[in-house]
């Protein structure tokens, strides 16, 4: 089987619309982590990610009947791209079920490939279930994005590429995993050339489908998944994918937001290039290998594996860069309600910047505050911080690592209801599309107040929204009838630290 996909990795097609990208060294990355580190530049390609190899081998070896009638595919982004660039090299018709969630400027990309776009469903679920259908009844060949044996041949060309450019000892490969195509035409072909080289996976801690397989041994279909880095939110391996990985790959790692912001900001500093969320999954992984195993003097490679990033993301991956690359520690502390007690805080802190710091007066006997503070990285530092201010007599709780301290409460310090509400909060993953929100309100109808409402758009497909209900313990399952109705992914958020610390309840409870 191994020697089938070699062959076939071999005799691909993929150069009649994808160019050899470049391997190309990354100078400060490997200066501060004390390797040799090189980074696959798949984001140059003509549609600025990897997935035009996989689909164009795929179409370019269908007999000519099955030309005739055309290919249809699913996807939000660039598989849709790969596909459509594919056929109009071709000659053939090209159909792209898309949701209706993608946004707009994926969508002109690929009519303006020359494929016709049918937005159907909420999800990439509900578009690939409707294509399946669409492709029996029109007679068209599916294209899957990474469970096809062509499209995984078509991907392993860039191990071929890598072998080729770098002959010397490599420690380790570094690969995304959405479906797991990439990986396992890279793993196929990378074990039979050079059994020695490490074949690494790296996917969100919110969408590890891989990873969760390899621990089961079968394929697990995860409940939801984080959809930040949306290009490999996925919630099942592919089974093909999943047959070669459970041979051919070493390991899979898992970042979190982030680390993927603070790899997209490590790339843009060698390259001046900007990588989309799952682009930068490879050296997010690159970097924690580094730091677990303490290599040095090693050639590592990391998948940079696209680049197709909507601009209104940017401000989102500036803010969280910094926590990802250990630079800045978020605090909630409590204060004395007190002429002096911010500049006595200030003191404390020495040499290290304040880089955010949110405070509302509330009563006259504490404040609490959320404070960002700079860091040099080193986790002595944070410690040493902590340290000095709790032995100063204030209470102090780290919110580093606090997701909804991130998403929302930053935003939102000063806002303690004056009474109790019998408040339940709840954190949503919300559809960015026209009448998403009025749908939402009136499907909560009438029966439960909302107390507490922030949104932020973070340029992709899904917002994050923060909600409070006033609502009677007995009727969340109610509540949640109507989130799950709707098709939201939600996580009660009542006990949640940062919540109850600036915004739940009354002051005066908190307080006591």
């Amino acid at each position: 089987m191994t020697q089938k996909y070699i062959e076939k990795i071999l005799r691909a097609k993929v150069y009649d619309v994808a160019t050899e990208s470049p391997l190309d060294y990354a100078p400060a990355l490997s200066a501060r982590y004390q390797n040799k580190i090189f980074l696959k530049r798949e984001d140059l390609q003509a549609v600025f990610s990897f997935k035009l190899r996989g689909a164009y081998n795929k179409i370019a070896f269908l007999s000519e009947a099955a030309k005739q009638h055309g290919v249809i595919a699913a996807s939000a982004g660039n598989h849709a791209q790969g596909v459509a660039l594919s056929a109009k090299k071709l000659g053939i018709k090209a159909l792209i079920v898309m949701p209706k969630t993608t946004p707009e400027i994926k969508v002109k990309s690929v009519r303006a490939l020359g494929a016709k776009v049918v937005l159907f469903g909420e999800a990439f679920d509900d578009a690939y279930l409707h294509a399946k259908a669409l492709a029996k009844e029109k007679k068209l060949t599916f294209v899957h994005p990474y469970d096809d044996p062509d499209v995984i041949a078509g991907q392993g060309t860039v191990a071929m590429e890598i072998l080729r450019q770098k002959t010397g000892a490599i420690e380790a490969i570094f690969v995304p995993v959405g479906g797991g195509g990439l990986i396992a035409g890279i793993a196929v072909y990378a074990k039979f050339v050079r059994p020695d080289i490490k074949i690494i996976g790296v996917e969100p801690n919110d969408s590890n489908c891989l990873q969760q397989a390899l621990k089961a041994n079968k394929r697990v279909t995860l409940k939801q998944v984080g959809l930040f880095a949306d290009g490999v939110a996925v919630k099942q391996i592919g089974k093909e994918p999943f047959r070669l990985a459970r041979s051919f790959v070493d390991e899979v790692i898992t970042v979190n937001i982030d680390e993927i912001c603070a790899a997209i900001k490590d790339i843009f500093d060698d390259t001046r290039s900007v990588s989309e969320p799952a682009g930068a999954l490879a050296v997010a992984g690159l970097k924690k290998y580094v730091e677990r195993e303490g290599v040095t003097e090693k050639t590592l490679v990391a998948i940079e594996s696209g680049a197709n990033i909507n601009f209104d993301r940017l401000r989102y991956v500036a803010e969280r860069a910094q926590v990802g690359e250990h630079r800045e520690i978020l605090l909630a502390v409590t204060i004395p309600e007190e002429p002096g007690s911010f500049l006595n805080f200030c003191k404390l802190l020495g040499k290290h910047s304040i880089t955010e710091f949110n405070y509302r007066y509330f009563d006259n006997r504490s404040a609490q505050i959320f404070a960002g503070i700079s860091s040099s990285g080193a986790e002595q530092d944070k410690a040493t911080i902590l340290a000095q201010l709790q032995a100063s007599g204030f209470a102090v709780t780290d919110m580093t690592q606090n997701e909804l301290a991130k998403e929302h409460m930053r935003y939102m310090v000063g806002g303690h209801a004056p009474c109790e509400l019998n408040e339940v909060l709840y954190s949503l993953q919300f559809p960015e599309r026209p009448g998403a929100l009025l749908r939402f309100l009136t499907s909560l109808g009438s029966q439960w107040n909302i107390s507490l409402f922030h949104y932020r758009n973070h340029g992709a497909a899904f917002g994050k929204v923060l909600i409070g209900v006033q609502i009677a313990n007995a009727e969340k399952a109610a509540l949640q009838l109507c989130f799950d109705a709707l098709g939201f992914l939600y996580v009660e958020e009542t006990e949640n630290p940062a919540y109850r610390l600036f915004s739940g309840g009354s002051a005066t409870t908190l307080q006591e």
